[in-house]
């Protein structure tokens, strides 16, 4: 017969960005030990509020599974000495099976021969175990922060208050922290009061009478259903950030959704501004028109019913009220202050004691993207815009607003330089530049802003670079992995015909000129090595296939645009419905880049040629030779493999009619010359060997 088991954690309250964490981690241990335990299951539920951890596992076994196995132990080598007695090794290995040596027996395995026994144990009954179980399970909970109260040892999240252990109906006991287990939970913290829970499958209904919403699924849909319902009352467009449902999701046990309104007049300031004062500081979900314009109301989340609500959204609308008026002051004083000063004041802000101040990192910012700007042969205008933007690009970061919030810089800098008087180029790129400033954001829609974009990240990572500073494991403080996946998606969404080597050349050439405490060259192969994993991820985000990723880095990554038209181009023929006659083709590539690659020259003597087969090989070369390298320079990677395709025929009459490795010297290093022309060419599409059929 199986029973249910409930464990529950009671809790001060716990900070919201920790406990969908910490509910799937107690999911996850009582998974492992139940197996680890050999304690059979169904299903496995977890439940969490601010207060409270909790795991409900349905149809628990009463007792363990019983286990009959064989257990290898030490070689014979290490398990008999020179006598041929049983080694220490040997009965070491006896004690932690709990056997005795009679009745070890020898096993081949792998030619090697081990000392083996048959280790037999009857499962105990689950209740035995549960006690001991679960204080480990809970002990052994780890969080990004943790304390101790009075004067336990306990390391936790928070305080523990109270414990639940149920099996069946009957307690589990358990002591942590002074804290005994039992069978009574605590609901809402003023709606609510203590309650029986006298089986594990009463325990969402007994929470639920005490005001508590205890399945985060359940109360995630409450809150959304609620929040859409207003929004079609109302007749409101109501933006439900995830990240802000999330945090909400954790503060409440019993969510009702109200809404409050605030004066208009506040509107003249951003609406970013307003949406950030509002989420950041209140948690509150701001309202909006159908045209996304930011309208003088708020939605915000009560840990409560109904009772007095048009008191409480009076109460949140005082609150909100003085919150948006020191915004509002923050917004005036800071358009007092002329960019000119502002940028005098980055001279004062330490970037990085190796790499000086924000001052010095906006001059090398404007000299990179002063090169980006002629290596892409911008127009007269475009350059000036560029070189302006750069210049003024982290002015904002001195000002106010971005003080309280750093998530508006960017945002603040392209308000306050169109009200100084700035061009909008201008303004639009000191935006932009900050993009993509998360994995889903969308980069810059303008060249200049691009431009600043990319010189912004790319003196970062050089500059962490040649100080030493590389990412390794999950090890990444100054985000790096993110800057270069910004640069490649920027590349690559604007077009650019910028190679990555002359964008490593121009941040390097700055750096070099102010000093670079590592050689150039090592940065410049670090450089590679690390953008050439972005460059996989984003073709691995764009589902090519393994193989096809392979074979296309394998022949060179520093041309973006033409990398991912390659992937693209053989993914689709590898998997269309041209396959079969694409792996001929493939198939007689390979043939001539695996003999290529003994060739020493590739200088081709058409005098040396004894078959007719030589010379209608060479012919079809020199004629597809020169469309491929064309075809290429222009990204056309379609008509570059279709030259190349057409030579599968001569290729194939080559190798029917043709001696490769003949023995004369000069005949066969002439041939091979021959297919290694070829296999250069193929060599700049892909290393189609690596292709998996």
């Amino acid at each position: 017969m199986a029973k249910d088991l409930l464990l529950e954690i009671g809790l001060e309250e716990v900070p919201a960005r920790f406990v969908r964490g910490a509910m799937n981690q107690l999911q996850e241990k009582m998974v492992k030990w139940l197996a680890d335990s050999r304690i059979g299951h169904q299903a496995v539920e977890v439940f969490a509020t601010p207060r409270r951890l909790a795991v409900l596992v349905h149809g628990l076994e009463e007792k363990q599974a019983d286990v009959n196995e064989q257990v290898k132990g030490p070689s014979r080598k290490i398990a008999l000495d020179d006598q041929g007695n049983w080694s220490k090794a040997a009965l070491g290995f006896a004690r932690s099976q709990g056997v005795e040596p009679e009745q070890f027996f020898f096993q081949e395995l792998a030619g090697v021969e081990y000392v083996y026994a048959n280790k037999s144990s009857v499962g105990t009954e689950t209740a035995s175990v549960l006690p001991e179980g679960l204080t480990t399970l809970i002990t052994s909970m780890s969080f990004p922060k943790n304390m101790r109260w009075g004067n336990y040892e306990l390391k936790f999240v928070r305080p523990i208050k109270w414990m639940i252990a149920l099996f069946g109906q009957d307690i589990i006991p358990l002591e942590l922290a002074g804290v005994t287990s039992g069978n009574v939970t605590r609901g809402h913290r003023f709606l609510g009061g203590e309650t029986v829970v006298s089986q594990p499958s009463e325990y969402k209904e007994r929470l639920r009478e005490q005001h508590v919403i205890a399945d985060v699924a359940e109360r995630e849909a409450l809150i959304v259903s609620q929040i859409k319902g207003l929004a079609e009352e109302q007749g409101w467009e109501i933006a439900i950030k995830e990240d802000l449902l999330e945090e909400v999701l954790f503060l409440v046990e019993y969510p009702n959704v109200l809404f409050g309104k605030f004066d208009p007049s506040f509107l003249d300031i951003p609406q970013e501004v307003l949406i950030t004062s509002m989420r950041e500081h209140q948690r509150y979900f701001p309202v909006l028109n159908a045209e996304g314009q930011l309208q003088p109301f708020f939605v915000t989340v009560r840990n409560g019913d109904r009772t007095s609500i048009e008191q409480v959204a009076k109460g949140n609308e005082k609150v909100l009220r003085a919150r948006l008026s020191d915004a509002k002051f923050f917004y005036q004083e800071d358009q007092k202050l002329p960019i000119a000063d502002a940028l005098a004041k980055l001279e004062n802000i330490v970037y990085h004691e190796e790499l000086g101040t924000v001052a010095d990192k906006v001059r090398r910012i404007r000299d990179t993207a002063d090169r980006i700007a002629g290596l892409l042969k911008a127009d007269a205008d475009t350059a000036a815009f560029v070189s302006r933007a750069a210049d003024i690009c982290k002015f904002d970061l001195v000002t106010q607003m971005v003080y309280e919030f750093p998530e508006l810089q960017g945002i603040m800098g392209e308000d306050y330089a169109l009200k100084a008087g700035e061009s909008q180029t201008v303004a639009q790129a000191i935006n932009e530049h900050y993009q993509p400033r998360f994995a889903g954001d969308q980069a810059p829609s303008s060249l200049t802003g691009a431009i600043v974009s990319l010189a912004d990240k790319i003196d970062t990572i050089v500059g962490c670079f040649s100080i030493g500073i590389i990412p390794t494991g999950s090890q990444d403080p100054y985000a790096l992995r993110r800057q270069a996946a910004g640069i490649v998606q920027i590349i690559l969404a604007q077009g650019l015909n910028l190679k990555l080597e002359e964008l490593f050349e121009a941040a390097l050439a700055v750096h070099q000129a102010r000093g670079m405490k590592r050689s150039e060259e090592e940065v410049r192969k670090e450089l590679g090595e690390f953008f050439a994993l972005r460059v996989k991820n984003v073709l691995s985000e764009q589902n090519v296939r393994y193989d096809v990723v392979d074979a296309v880095m394998a022949s060179g990554y520093d041309d973006l645009r033409l990398t991912v038209e390659r992937a693209s181009l053989i993914q689709s023929l590898a998997a269309g419905g041209e396959r079969a006659e694409f792996k001929l083709t493939v198939d007689a590539f390979n043939r001539v880049c695996n003999l290529a690659s003994k060739a020493a020259t590739r200088s081709v003597n058409p005098a040396l040629f004894a078959e007719s087969a030589e010379g209608v090989l060479h012919e079809a070369w020199k004629t597809a030779h020169p469309s491929v390298v064309q075809a290429l320079a222009a990204g056309d990677v379609t008509a570059a493999l279709a030259q190349l395709s057409a030579l599968r025929e001569p290729i194939t009459g080559y190798f029917d009619g043709v001696m490769v490795m003949a023995k004369e010297d000069d005949v066969r290093e002439n041939r091979l010359a021959t297919l290694a022309l070829i296999a250069d060419d193929i060599a700049g599409i892909a290393d189609f060997a690596k292709l998996v059929w």
